[in-house]
């Protein structure tokens, strides 16, 4: 059996490969931001995940009003 190497990007954040892949284009648009930590600095990694955070919350934030408008 092999050990999966936990450090790579798409195993921390679970990131498809390539545009559209989760169907809801917000989190999509987060995901695809992450893809470019590798060429950042480390010291900018901060307002990438933070900018990633927000971008997540308002997308849950959304699914609930969406779910709450259907029942």
């Amino acid at each position: 059996m092999t050990e999966q190497n936990d450090t790579t990007p798409s195993s921390v954040v679970g990131a498809p490969e390539g545009p559209g892949a989760t169907g809801h284009p917000q989190v999509d648009t987060v995901l695809q931001s992450l893809h470019a930590l590798g060429n950042l600095p480390v010291d900018q990694h901060v307002a990438v995940f933070e900018a990633a955070h927000t971008g997540l919350r308002e997308a849950l934030s959304g699914a609930s009003d969406a779910g709450a408008s259907r029942g």
